[in-house]
């Protein structure tokens, strides 16, 4: 059973202001009652997960009747599901026909057991977008929700789901650049962040000086943390040499923190790659987080000087949104929606490389001033942009553009 908090969406008014939330509260009338079904992989791990547990009882506010539901697959089937990860986002990977027949045998399996309730049923990422099969049942809507990016996946995985993605009334991704062709209608809705969320909110000074002392890090010291799955495409080795890079010029320390997901089975096998590349330096804290340590987590980025969000490919990447909110500097890769969070010179830095990096964690250490500026650009932009309630906006808007087929204007009125 899964838990979902209670929400209500007039606690983000201070927030937001009042204005917006009788504008999602308008949207939401003009729906109706309305069977909202959300179907994942997962309830812990990942930022999918993180954004169900927030959105679904703010959907259950605005009188949403909405849902989540997980798939069932065991270890075969979701090590051929990160391999099919691995490959939309363009990583060379083997895919044999006995990892289609898994996935396919396992579709089987879900679709005898699997109960569909609602009018409207989105369908995350690839893992469940075999359920389409169910499609005949007249008067839904289905959407395929990809929160991965597909512009240039390796061969062969692509083709083989597009068969089922191409029998869904619509597409949504996280941004136009992750798209392929398709002859559904797409849409675009970027991730978001729950401000109110214990990774998030706002703590105690001694809350957070308390949770550096349990790690053993010294706050008198830089502090440079990345957060991420431990997952080869977040580069934490990358990560690691950059740090050598930098501790030449400042003494600081680096936190390298996250944990895994039951559907990423890489994670341990890629935990253990970076405790070997620490080589047992004491100012590299190396901590596998257990589900829900958000408070640490968020302690952990308020104590931190820069953090990083280091990744060779990436879908969104909500550390850095929950970074900028924190009004850290952040220095991401300059991949996927990482694009879309930094940008250039006004709330951090994009970089290519483990040197690049280090040049720029060097500069921002050097420079308080300049963190304190590029923190609250950070800040406003995400703000104006990757809120839970913009997201929650976004569904809406979506489920009125279906309810009118062939329509460029909607009105509400």
């Amino acid at each position: 059973m899964l838990t979902i908090p209670t929400l209500s969406l007039r606690d983000y008014e201070p927030i937001i202001g009042p204005d917006a939330i009788d504008e999602i509260r308008v949207l939401a009338s003009r729906i109706g009652k309305r069977r909202f079904q959300n179907v994942n992989s997962t309830s812990v791990g990942g930022g999918v997960a993180e954004i169900l547990t927030r959105m679904i009882p703010l959907l259950q506010d605005v009188g949403i009747d909405a849902t989540w539901d997980l798939i069932k697959g065991d270890q075969a089937f979701f090590n051929v599901t990160k391999a099919f990860h691995n490959a939309l986002h363009g990583k060379p990977e083997v895919i044999t026909p006995e990892m289609l027949d898994i996935y396919r045998h396992t579709t089987e399996l879900n679709l005898r057991d699997f109960n569909f309730t609602g009018d409207t049923i989105l369908i995350h990422d690839p893992q469940p977008a075999g359920l389409i099969l169910r499609r005949s049942n007249a008067g839904r809507h289905w959407i395929w929700r990809c929160h991965i990016d597909i512009s240039a996946p390796y061969p062969g995985v692509w083709e083989f789901l597009l068969p089922y993605v191409s029998r869904y009334d619509a597409a949504i991704f996280s941004m136009p650049d992750f798209s392929r062709p398709l002859d559904i209608p797409q849409f675009m809705v970027a991730p978001s962040i729950d401000p109110l969320a214990d990774k998030n909110k706002e703590l105690p000074d001694s809350f957070i000086h308390s949770t550096l002392e349990k790690y053993g890090l010294d706050p008198e010291r830089p502090i440079i943390t990345q957060i991420s799955r431990f997952d080869r495409l977040k580069d934490p080795l990358g990560v690691v040499a950059a740090y050598k890079l930098v501790r030449r010029r400042f003494p600081c320390q680096l936190i390298l923190a996250g944990g895994g997901a039951p559907d990423d089975p890489e994670g341990e096998q890629v935990y253990q790659e970076v405790l070997r590349e620490s080589g047992g330096d004491p100012d590299i804290h190396i901590i596998n987080l257990p589900p829900f340590s958000d408070l640490e987590i968020n302690a952990l980025v308020r104590g931190s000087t820069v953090i990083l969000q280091k990744s060779i490919r990436e879908g969104f990447g909500l550390t850095v949104s929950e970074a900028l909110w924190k009004r850290k500097p952040v220095i991401g890769g300059a991949v996927g929606g990482i694009r879309l969070q930094v940008v250039n010179n006004i709330t951090g830095f994009l970089v290519h490389s483990p040197e690049g990096a280090a040049r720029r964690i060097t500069q921002l250490l050097a420079d308080p001033a300049l963190c304190r500026t590029l923190g609250e650009n950070g800040y406003l932009h995400v703000k104006q942009n990757f809120l839970l309630t913009r997201h929650l906006k976004d569904y809406l808007l979506v489920m009125l553009a279906l309810d009118h087929p062939g329509q460029d204007i909607v009105y509400l009125d």
